[in-house]
């Protein structure tokens, strides 16, 4: 008779592996769990040193906490370790600082990679607020006001918005088409366009397009030139600088005046250099504009070191954060020399399209008689 002894030697193995496995958790002991006490920064800081760090009082802060801290607290939440407060504040404290990941996520006390996690659902839940937060006049009390506001700068009538382009800089994106996004200053960004009112918060926003891509380019495929080309937006102009051509709801400035100067019309000089003067001072709030957006996150402007699409997501969430700021009459944050200078880099022009720029225009026609009247 043969004797199995095949459950022993088993027995025997998983024996000499806990014996291994015991000598390697001596010989090499785990690091202990450590349980960081975070600070209730809403308590911690003054008012003015919440201010200076987030970029935002603590009433607004608490009320874009209200609207999203739902969303940002999901099954998948990692156990809710970090509450909506502390997620919204990292990721208001990388908007305010354009630093790395991993200097924000030491701030709260959480590492990098989910510090990036919290960044992404964050920013990516506040720009989904875009509808509510980022839009033009829905009624014609609205529309009204707007246009009343424009008119108050430099008597510039019938203007719902102030149109251009500016460039938020980012990393490179990588791949056969990262120099697409490269402009002609030579750093990679995302050139962004807005149309602004005349308190300078953002009724329209597109940011999609690679930094190499011309102004115009951006508003020709937009969406709000298809609503004005068929008129869904009656008796509205935007104002807009020499980059953009001249149409019918887009007035620009007159380059030459010899080119719509009509003595036969009643049409002189003096119209067009007024002409020009208030549209130059009623288009500025939308340099203005860029400038308090920028200065408010200067991410914008030290830039954006995540992939596209989280970059596409936090240029949109930060307008509608400004918006939010300019509803609830938030002072403008300052800013350093450096980031000022920044700032300045990333904000220029491209060269004017010469395509019925000064082309005579019924409508444009129209406003230099108005301006006529008023010498």
């Amino acid at each position: 008779m043969m004797y199995n002894n095949s459950s022993s030697e088993d027995a025997s193995d998983f024996e000499d592996e806990d014996f291994d496995q015991l000598t390697l958790m001596i010989a090499f002991p785990r690091n202990p769990r450590i349980f960081r006490h975070r600070k209730h920064h809403f308590t911690y800081w003054r008012d003015d040193e919440f201010f200076n760090r987030f970029r935002l009082s603590k009433n607004t802060v608490r009320f874009i906490v209200d609207l999203i801290g739902d969303r940002i607290c999901s099954r998948t939440d990692w156990n809710n370790a970090v509450s909506p407060e502390d997620k919204v504040l990292l990721t208001l404290r990388y908007y305010a600082t354009g630093s790395m990941l991993i200097v924000c996520g030491d701030f709260i006390g959480i590492h990098k990679s989910t510090a990036s996690r919290i960044v992404k659902l964050v920013s990516h839940n506040i720009a989904i607020l875009r509808p509510q937060f980022v839009n033009f006049p829905n009624n014609e009390n609205d529309l009204k006001k707007v246009k009343q506001d424009f008119y108050n700068i430099a008597k510039f009538p019938t203007v719902i918005g102030a149109l251009d382009c500016t460039h938020v800089k980012i990393k490179s994106p990588g791949g056969d088409n990262a120099e697409v996004y490269r402009n002609r200053k030579n750093f990679f960004s995302i050139n962004v366009q807005t149309i602004c009112d005349a308190n300078l918060k953002i009724q329209d926003i597109v940011a999609r397009w690679p930094g190499s891509s011309h102004d115009s380019t951006i508003f020709n495929n937009s969406e709000i030139r298809r609503k004005l080309e068929i008129g869904e937006m009656r008796d509205c102009v935007l104002v807009a600088d020499s980059g953009y051509a001249q149409r019918n709801y887009v007035m620009t400035l007159v380059g030459n005046p010899n080119t719509v100067i009509d003595p036969a019309s009643g049409i002189y000089e003096e119209a067009v250099a007024k002409y020009n003067e208030s549209l130059i001072r009623t288009r500025n709030t939308v340099e203005r504009s860029y400038g308090v957006w920028k200065r408010r996150f200067p991410i914008l402007a030290t830039g954006i070191n995540v992939k596209i699409t989280s970059s596409q997501s936090i240029i949109v969430a930060t307008a509608v954060l400004h918006n939010i700021a300019c509803n609830f009459g938030e002072s403008v944050p300052r800013v350093t020399t450096e980031i000022e200078s920044l700032i300045l880099i990333t904000e220029f022009n491209n060269p004017g399209e010469g395509i019925g720029r000064n082309a005579a225009n019924i409508t444009r026609n129209k406003f230099l008689r108005y301006f006529n009247n008023l010498i």
